[in-house]
């Protein structure tokens, strides 16, 4: 799985500003005051080709009983927990303060892999100011400039060495000996480990009517039909958690790993409550991961008519990016439809890994520009020539041709809407690139 990497420290020392500089984002909102950061940001970043997941953090006061800080502090100390490192960012120019050995002492009790960042060096590396961080007992400080991405490049070697290099995701080809990984992911008590429970037909993992009760992401082993797979119950926090409240047991990097490593994944709803704000940030990680997906809604026996009619309308308004995925009505307690989910699983496994040939992936294009030809932009139209495809898991398609910069996102999804008409895609994105061909005679007049 992807590693974690946690950024700490108090407040207004630039971790917002790093997050964006390891992101390449402006996800991370950063204003010259402090405070400004509360809840935990979580974001993908990449180090050549390993991949990661960092965690940005509000001002840390491990001591404050009371008050707004005191939940920002809980929202730290969540992160921490669900870290494999942490980078503890102090202010060079600022100084050494009474917080910062506050935070240095909270991060030795918790035994994790600390590695100091000292901010705001920029023209500082051989300062004598960055001896003082040495009492810390953190180790040497490592100067950086997160305004200027100055010494990231080696304070992120330094934190991810040491991680095993990240597996290879199951199922880029299609391959009946490997298992499809498929991860069940969803809000706390939605009924995961209940569903998993019903397929397994045994009490595999620990299910209760409580949020939070699944700790850890959990890897079972599954064959059903011959066809072998690795079921993943997402959620919960690792073990040294355990001081959170009920509700905080819920850790969402756990389901941001199990989604990346996984093939196709379950979003699994709630009937009686809704899609909530959380539903939909786990959709469009989804979404953003190119994973294929399967919305399933759980409880559905628990509802009337006017709460189903209330549910339909709001998947179609806030998971309308999902439409590809199939929709299905399931109550795992009871075990009802829980073989059409199975059928629709692989479906969307078979549509993400499916082989599509050059001759025709050119056909549909060469149609689809006669049926309805891309805008005009300037002088030319773009002129779409030939196709192929460019990868799996989600299927990529690349398409070659002249004055393809200027073909719009609408265009690109009708395209999109041909090929899934022609191959029958369903539960998977389906990316399109365009590259142009460049012009021969663009250097004539030189």
């Amino acid at each position: 799985m992807k590693p974690v990497i946690a950024l700490v420290g108090r407040a207004n020392v630039g971790k917002s500003t790093l997050f964006n500089r390891i992101t390449k984002s402006r996800d991370a909102i950063v204003a010259d005051f402090a405070g400004l950061t509360r809840d935990r940001h979580y974001g993908d970043a990449r180090l050549g080709p390993r991949e990661f997941i960092v965690v940005d953090t509000g001002g840390f006061e491990p001591d404050k009983p009371t008050g707004v800080v005191a939940e920002m502090a809980k929202q730290t100390r969540q992160a921490v927990a669900e870290a494999d490192a942490v980078i503890f960012v102090v202010d060079v120019r600022g100084g050494l303060s009474a917080q910062d050995h506050d935070i240095a002492r909270y991060l030795r009790q918790h035994h994790k892999k600390v590695f100091l960042a000292a901010n705001k060096a920029e023209g500082m590396t051989e300062s004598p100011l960055l001896g003082e961080f040495h009492e810390l007992g953190i180790g040497d400080p490592h100067p950086i400039s997160a305004a200027h991405g100055q010494g990231i490049r080696s304070l992120l070697e330094a934190a991810l060495e040491g991680f095993p290099p990240e597996e290879e995701i199951y199922g880029d080809g299609p391959d009946a000996n490997r298992p499809i990984r498929l991860a069940v992911a969803g809000r706390p008590n939605v009924g995961k480990s209940t569903l998993i429970n019903a397929w397994l037909g045994e009490e595999r993992l620990v299910a209760f009517d409580q949020p939070g009760t699944t700790r850890d992401a959990i890897h079972v082993p599954f064959e059903r039909d011959g066809r072998k797979f690795e079921l993943i119950d997402t959620a919960g926090l690792r073990r040294k958690g355990k001081v959170f409240e009920a509700i905080e047991k819920f850790s969402v990097v756990k389901t941001l790993q199990a989604i990346s490593d996984a093939n196709v994944v379950l979003l699994l709803l709630d009937a009686t409550q809704g899609v909530t704000d959380q539903d939909a940030h786990i959709a469009g990680y989804i979404l953003e991961s190119g994973r294929a997906v399967v919305l399933a809604v759980n409880k559905w026996d628990a509802t009337d008519d006017y709460q189903r009619q209330s549910l339909q309308r709001s998947i179609e308004s806030r998971l309308s990016f999902l439409k590809y995925a199939p929709l299905l009505q399931i109550s795992a307690i009871r075990r009802q439809g829980l073989s059409a989910v199975w059928k629709a699983i692989l479906q969307a496994h078979a549509s993400a890994t499916i082989k599509m040939t050059t001759p025709v992936l050119t056909r549909l294009v060469i149609e689809a520009a006669e049926h309805q030809a891309p805008r005009r932009e300037g002088r030319f139209r773009p002129k779409m020539r030939y196709a192929h495809q460019g990868g799996m898991n989600p299927p990529l398609v690349v398409i070659h041709g002249t004055s393809l910069d200027h073909i719009t996102d609408s265009y690109k999804r009708f395209l999109e809407g041909r090929l899934r008409e022609h191959y029958k895609l369903v539960g998977t994105p389906v990316r399109i690139e365009m590259r142009s061909a460049s012009n021969p005679f663009d250097d004539k007049g030189n």
